[in-house]
């Protein structure tokens, strides 16, 4: 069957909650969904512009960053920091309310934020009024949602994202994880650990936060990061 659709290129990044099971199953079915809601929705603040939402997938958020939009890769750097510090500040705040004791708001400090930050190819969709995005890069971008990474806090960068990127894995101090999957075989991917930071419940990350994205962004300016950017005390957390 011939196509008319034209294939694009650019980020897929997922934002995912980590913990969101045992929360879910664990609180008020009303009270967890809108918690759950409030941090989603302050991620998908910060991410969008530049990247455009694709889906709201249960305990993610999948969206895109096309390669054709102009100064995209450094914007992209900087959303990611405000989505952390979005994420830690709602946190923050619903756990200090203390209206309410229910086992949602208590237990909120026990949620955390990972970011998958894949680059590729797709294709644009309608099916039956709704459009999609497909292509065997989106499928990998949520297969690396399912991984053995320790840290519960990250950022986790395919070896196709850091290069798009210009980042230098080594010299940022990321640590290299390679994952295997059906179809893919192994797919070398470089993480930075925020778990020190994701425990804090004082909204005290902020300032870590803003040193990634100004590490993430000098490096992809092609700058040599700084002694007070080093994320290699980061990722040994």
């Amino acid at each position: 069957m011939p196509s008319t659709d034209r294939p694009e290129s650019g980020f897929l990044v997922l934002a995912d909650i980590s913990g969101f099971t045992a929360f879910v199953t664990a609180t008020e079915l009303e009270h967890g969904a809108e918690v759950t809601g409030v941090l989603l929705a302050g991620v998908m603040e910060a991410l969008s512009p530049p990247l455009e939402i694709q889906e709201l997938e249960g305990d993610a958020v999948f969206a895109l960053g096309p390669d054709d939009a102009e100064g995209a890769d450094r914007r992209l750097l900087e959303a990611f920091g405000r989505a952390f510090a979005a994420f830690g500040e709602r946190r923050r705040e619903i756990s200090l309310d203390t209206s309410c004791a229910c086992r949602a708001c208590r237990g909120v400090l026990g949620l955390s934020l990972k970011l998958i930050v894949h680059h590729g190819s797709f294709l644009r969709q309608v099916v039956r009024g709704r459009s999609r995005v497909a292509g065997p890069d989106i499928i990998l971008a949520h297969r690396f949602l399912k991984n053995d990474v320790e840290p519960t806090t990250y950022v986790l960068f395919t070896g196709a994202a850091v290069e798009r990127f210009g980042i230098d894995p080594v010299a940022a101090g990321m640590a290299r994880y390679t994952g295997t999957y059906a179809h893919f075989g192994e797919v070398d991917c470089y993480v930075v650990s925020l778990d020190r930071f994701g425990r804090l419940g004082d909204g005290g990350n902020g300032e870590v936060l803003l040193g990634l994205r100004s590490l993430l962004s000098d490096l992809a300016l092609g700058a040599d990061p700084g002694p007070q950017d080093d994320l290699r005390p980061v990722v040994a957390a």
